[in-house]
């Protein structure tokens, strides 16, 4: 690492601490960057390299070098092409997030996204939570189009983080899956993790996060078949892993193993799913409302293609 440079006596009071824990508490970086300090010899203890398990004495001088902050990503400002809006008030905005759109600025996305489309749009969302997910309160995969909901007030941030997290939001999305599921309608209760040699994707593994998912066929195909799914969690990339996991992977996801030949033949050029609907609890009046999203050109497109043979 590279940055400040900085060096203090250990206290009395934290005498006998973990390296790793005093440099927190002198220093104000979390315990796991205080680790990758001492990992990376940017750590002293009167002159010689730490550990991140050893203890301090009182009166030490531990010495640190500092990593750089790390750099906040910026919306981009702009007016995106596709992104409507399907409801707004003072508290809550519904959008329908196209495809190649994220949901909020991140290092290394240099694309559009949904909160500096609001913004351009003129909307001014609450400062809560990190400063680059202003207002957002949920996320869709940027290759993954349909309706999003974006709080418009600091109250309805708090309360619709909450119902997500409680699970009290109903969140149905459609699929074009390879082939039929057997049973054609059921759940899938299996824990997703990062997938063990492939960190940019996701797996059913033991010990992941408990993650489950309801699904039936709405129409069945010769090659393909459309399904209704409800997500009880919101794990990333959810529906695409628990399709596979079962062999029938998204139609046009070759991250999850889908076919791509099918995909070329059907004009796809992304994975077929959209977030067609979402059942909350306003946060304001306390009334359920529904906000959907029709299937934008290219998939309703490929749907057509597969109805037809």
């Amino acid at each position: 690492m590279s940055g400040e440079f900085r060096a203090l006596p250990v206290p009395e009071g934290l005498e006998g601490m973990r390296v790793d824990a005093a440099i927190a508490k002198l220093f104000g970086v979390s315990r796991a960057v205080a680790a990758e300090m001492a990992a990376e010899g940017d750590v002293l203890v009167d002159g010689a390299a730490a550990q991140k398990s050893d203890r301090v004495a009182s009166g030490a001088m531990l010495e640190v070098t500092l990593p750089e902050p790390k750099r906040t990503p910026q919306p981009v400002t702009e007016l995106v092409e596709g992104l409507e809006i399907l409801y707004h008030d003072a508290d809550v905005i519904a959008v329908d997030k196209p495809v190649g759109v994220a949901a909020h600025p991140t290092l290394g996305w240099e694309g559009p996204d949904v909160v500096g489309g609001l913004q351009a749009m003129g909307f001014t969302l609450p400062d809560a939570g990190p400063p680059e997910r202003q207002g957002i309160v949920q996320r869709l995969d940027v290759g993954t189009s349909g309706v999003m909901v974006v709080a418009a007030s600091v109250p309805a941030y708090s309360a619709l983080k909450r119902a997500f997290k409680e699970r009290t939001v109903d969140k149905t999305y459609h699929a074009l899956v390879q082939g039929l599921p057997d049973p054609i309608e059921g759940t899938i209760d299996a824990p997703i993790a990062r997938h063990p040699s492939a960190g940019w994707k996701f797996a059913v593994a033991h010990g992941g996060r408990p993650s489950v998912t309801h699904y039936s066929v709405i129409e069945a195909f010769r090659r393909a078949s459309l399904m209704d799914i409800h997500l009880e969690t919101g794990r990333t990339h959810q529906i695409r892993v628990h399709m596979s996991s079962v062999g029938h992977p998204c139609v046009g996801d070759p991250m999850y193993g889908s076919d791509p030949n099918l995909a070329r033949e059907l004009g796809l050029k992304r994975q077929w799913l959209h977030a067609t609907k979402l059942g909350f609890t306003h946060p304001r009046t306390g009334e359920y409302m529904e906000v959907v999203s029709d299937y934008p050109d290219d998939l309703r497109a490929a749907l057509e293609k597969v109805r037809q043979g």
